[in-house]
């Protein structure tokens, strides 16, 4: 099945102390690029986090956010009361070392944000906690699986429709091959008749042309072009498909150029540029396949 490297997910869970939130989100990427921000209480466990989380993603640049709010009052701030003193005490000193009366200034918001002035009580995480953790992660991978299976059916369905656009385009081609024959032939018939005192023998004339135009035969190429066409419709239906798609286009992208080479027609030339088109939209599409 075919995903897309493009993915959100997005999951909660709460017990009577912290509400938790996972949230994951990936981009196209080579390789496995993964940026972690884990809420300082889960450090310990951030290398089993990272073991989880890695063989469901394998591609993509991954962002991930662990966070938890606290509901339990418990879990508030306090002012650490000696410390406080101490920088208040500092400061009053300075103030009047410099000539200035302590009083009028404001100095109490200024002292709450000195360092460890505001106390955080040791939070414990206990089991049940870390159960709750990794059931919000899984939740979280899961949405964020089905994320990126129902993008890829989407970009699926659009690389169909432009093979189909090229197969429709490369039906259009024959008309203009046997035209396109008796035009080369014309040409260089006149260009013969324009030379003076230069005999040709008809016979090996005949042979010269055969021999060119066969050299603008595109038979083979309409051909391998078709199987091209039906082998990346047969893989796109396939497991891990993005690699192997990528080298049947280059495939298709080898038997168009060599039919833009070998045209020597106008309108030929203009429908090898539209399947050209189709083709570049396939590619920049294949970047965001896993």
């Amino acid at each position: 099945m075919i995903k897309s490297m493009t993915g959100f997910g997005r999951a909660e869970r709460s017990n009577s102390q912290r509400k938790i939130t996972v949230e994951l989100r990936s981009l196209n990427s080579k390789a496995l690029d993964t940026n972690l921000r884990l809420a300082g209480i889960y450090r310990e466990k951030e290398s089993q986090i990272r073991t989880m989380i890695a063989p469901r993603v394998s591609r993509g640049k991954l962002d991930i956010s662990i966070s938890f709010q606290n509901i339990a009052c418990e879990s508030q701030n306090s002012i650490n009361q000696d410390l406080f003193k101490k920088y208040v005490a500092e400061i009053e000193g300075l103030l009047i070392e410099s000539g200035r009366n302590p009083k009028d200034e404001h100095i109490l918001g200024a002292v709450l944000r000195m360092p460890d002035v505001m106390e955080s009580p040791a939070i414990k995480v206990e089991e049940q906690e870390w159960t709750m953790l990794f059931e919000c992660i899984e939740e979280a991978l899961k949405q964020f699986d089905t994320f990126r299976i129902d993008e890829g059916a989407i970009l699926i369905s659009d690389l169909l429709t432009r093979i189909g656009n090229i197969e429709e385009l490369s039906q259009l081609i024959p008309q203009y091959e046997q035209v396109r024959i008796e035009t080369v032939k014309n040409r260089i018939q006149e260009n013969l008749s324009k030379l003076r005192d230069v005999n040709v023998d008809s016979n090996r004339f005949e042979q010269e042309m055969i021999y060119y135009l066969e050299k603008l035969d595109i038979t083979e190429e309409k051909v391998r072009l078709k199987q091209h066409l039906d082998y990346f419709r047969e893989a796109a239906l396939g497991d891990e498909a993005g690699r192997k798609l990528g080298f049947i286009t280059q495939e298709i992208g080898r038997e168009i150029n060599t039919t833009g080479s070998k045209a020597n027609h106008v309108e030929m030339q203009k429908i090898v540029v539209q399947m050209k088109n189709e083709l570049e939209k396939i590619k920049e599409q294949l970047l965001n396949i896993l």
